[in-house]
């Protein structure tokens, strides 16, 4: 039976929609709200916020993270900005041109209602930050400062030098430590959600294992709220801590949550390329470099092998013998095209054999005319611990000679389908920041996931989820030790046992490497139908060799990272199947699902709109099974859909 979806987008002008609708959803008042319980999952900037703000607000919460802190969370990471409309810069910024230029860089596959309702509370994040401490960037006169960013022709984006995610998730930190220290958050670290428990068709609570001791546990809520990130670890080397996974997310799915547009991953264009087969992850270079920095490769294959076997330094290539082809192919954005555009790019001149590294996988990202135009000292004062960095790994100054840069997996844009509330197929059930499907279409804007994180969990929910638990007021607390409860924990634990009985020649990690080099030859920058009828085909018999031959250390009741990784994995190998599948039956290009078979003669991404404006949500239906597709149309009716022009 397909999924019954209702997006329950307000009726109404485009900026009144957000307003009427707060207006018409349902309240707890002060006193109700401390009946009510909610479970959080993961602390990143859309956990951290959303526990804060709820608990500010008296309701009862529960917030689990897999680290030992919720300030680890991987948003810490983050590095170049946050959007918001301030218009600061009097370029003629507004909510609305950043709505739009939203809407353009997901290539029209996104909710309008949602993608505006972003854009408008976006001021309030950086009031809600700078009250909290936040330390952006400031102009000499005291006014906050603001760079530009790929996708837009207006300066918007704040920032704390490059440490702006974890500037922001401090701010966050300090509201929960605050909520914690009063009793309204009880904060468990270093335990990961293994199952969603359903009960009458409601989200009821967690079962979660505690990752020091091994103790599986029941917690029961009135609504649960996952924030947990993307799974862009499923490629095994992507710009994501080993620790970020999709399981949390993958669990809700099999227990009847729509999952939505799983092969909308972003490739960031500005990463250290692979220098080795033992590489873990990869290193992101921020998108704010490229306002700075330059995309360039030799003009002459001489140049560029000169450059490989060490004959040249990139600094002796003449500028005349340069191609900066991001700006002779997109002269109205030149460097600060968005974030797909300039990964074909790269992709395009590496595949035609000016790669400038021994591999061929790196271009470069040259300071050079930054350097002789501004000085020295405020290019240091822009990007020097991004400079620092780089010299660290890679034992060269960007000061002297160019970075070397090449695509890697960053982002997912698809995720837990979610309406208008962020509720998804399952009531009671939420998701909010990366791991919904919402808001950034089939591309993200560079500086947004910031945004998406911090508006749904400051502004969005708080409003929201109060219209589901209005009804909850009269429900008794959550009991743990009925069937719902006793099934989903005997569920985990006969997988544990599963996991631990195979005994199997194969680490985890070698396994997940395979899956890896599977998603990345056949489901990354480029796809085909051959390519994705191949990687599902392979990634069959790869789970099938892995519930045969994994070899998973350790027991059961301890501290086990071997069998944390064998959980993920195990989620990874059926998801990876499910982005594949969505990719295959999603015949066109669009942002960051680039079809070979669909694209320009300019090799561009060549949308169908007749046949595709839609989120594609997939229903699980078993291990071994194909899911069900439900298509939730998308109606333009405030910007009409063209082909992204980033050249004029």
């Amino acid at each position: 039976m397909a999924l019954k979806l209702d997006a329950k987008i307000p009726a109404g002008e485009l900026a009144q929609k957000w307003n009427n609708h707060k207006a018409a959803i349902k309240v707890v008042s002060p006193a109700n709200k401390r009946k009510l319980d909610i479970i959080i999952v993961g602390t990143g900037l859309g956990g951290a916020s959303a526990a804060a703000s709820l608990g500010e607000l008296g309701y009862n919460v529960k917030i689990f993270c897999i680290q030992d802190s919720p300030r680890r969370a991987h948003s810490i990471a983050a590095q170049g900005g946050i959007n918001a409309a301030k218009n600061y810069q009097n370029d003629n910024d507004s909510v609305y041109r950043l709505f739009y230029d939203t809407i353009k860089g997901g290539d029209y596959r996104a909710r309008e209602a949602n993608v505006y309702r972003l854009a408008e509370v976006s001021n309030l994040i950086i009031d809600q930050c700078v009250a909290q401490g936040v330390p952006f960037a400031r102009e000499y006169g005291g006014l906050l400062a603001n760079r530009s960013f790929g996708g837009a022709q207006v300066s918007r984006t704040f920032y704390a030098r490059g440490q702006t995610g974890q500037q922001l998730l401090l701010g966050a930190y300090a509201a929960l430590n605050k909520e914690i220290a009063a009793g309204s958050v009880k904060s468990y670290p270093r335990h990961e959600m293994l199952d969603i428990v359903i009960e009458d068709g409601e989200a009821k609570g967690i079962i979660a294992r505690n990752l020091v001791t091994g103790e599986i546990e029941r917690h029961g809520a009135h609504a649960v709220v996952i924030a947990t990130g993307g799974y862009g670890n499923v490629f095994f080397l992507s710009t994501n801590a080993m620790a970020s996974n999709g399981s949390a997310a993958f669990q809700c799915y099999r227990k009847g949550a729509g999952f939505a547009n799983p092969c909308f991953t972003q490739i960031h264009p500005t990463c250290i390329p692979v220098h080795g087969d033992q590489q873990s992850k990869l290193t992101l270079m921020s998108e704010s470099l490229r306002n700075d920095g330059r995309i360039w490769v030799p003009k002459k294959i001489e140049d560029v092998q000169a450059i490989r076997s060490g004959a040249k330094k990139p600094s002796d290539i003449a500028e005349e013998d340069r191609d900066y082809y991001l700006e002779r192919r997109y002269p109205a954005f030149g460097n600060l095209v968005p974030r797909d555009v300039a990964s074909r790019a790269a992709k395009e001149r590496c595949d035609a054999g000016y790669g400038v590294n021994e591999t061929g996988l790196a271009v470069f990202l040259d300071f050079k005319t930054a350097i002789e135009r501004l000085g020295k000292e405020i290019i240091k004062q822009r990007y020097g611990n991004l400079f620092d960095m780089y010299e660290e790994i890679t034992d060269v100054s960007p000061y002297e000679e160019p970075m070397q840069i090449f695509p890697a997996v960053h982002y997912t844009m698809g995720g837990i389908w979610v309406d208008y509330n962020l509720m998804t197929t399952v009531p009671g059930l939420y998701a909010i920041g990366e791991a919904n499907f919402s808001d950034h279409g089939a591309n993200r804007l560079g500086a947004s996931a910031l945004m998406q994180g911090l508006a749904d969990g400051y502004f969005v929910l708080p409003y929201t989820i109060g219209d589901y638990l209005s009804h909850k007021i009269q429900a008794p607390k959550v009991a743990t030790d009925t069937p719902a409860f006793a099934e989903a924990e005997k569920s985990v634990r006969e997988k544990i046992g599963k996991l631990l009985a195979i005994k199997g020649k194969q680490s985890v990690d070698d396994i997940h490497k395979k899956l890896g080099h599977i998603m990345w030859e056949n489901v990354g920058m480029a796809r085909t139908k051959e390519s994705l009828e191949k990687a599902i085909v392979e990634i069959q018999a790869l789970r099938k060799e892995f519930w045969a031959d994994v070899k998973v250390v350790g027991a059961e009741n301890e501290f086990n990272v071997e069998l944390e990784k064998a959980l993920r994995l195990a989620d990874f190998l059926e998801l990876g199947e499910l982005m594949a599948r969505d990719a295959l039956n999603r015949e066109e290009s669009c942002g960051g699902h680039f079809r070979s078979e669909h694209q320009t003669e300019e090799g561009e991404a060549k949308r169908d709109d007749e046949n595709f404006v839609y989120a594609a949500v997939w229903e699980y239906k078993g291990m071994d099974q194909a899911p069900e597709l439900t298509k939730e149309p998308l109606n333009f009716e405030f910007v009409h859909p063209a082909q992204r022009n980033y050249k004029d």
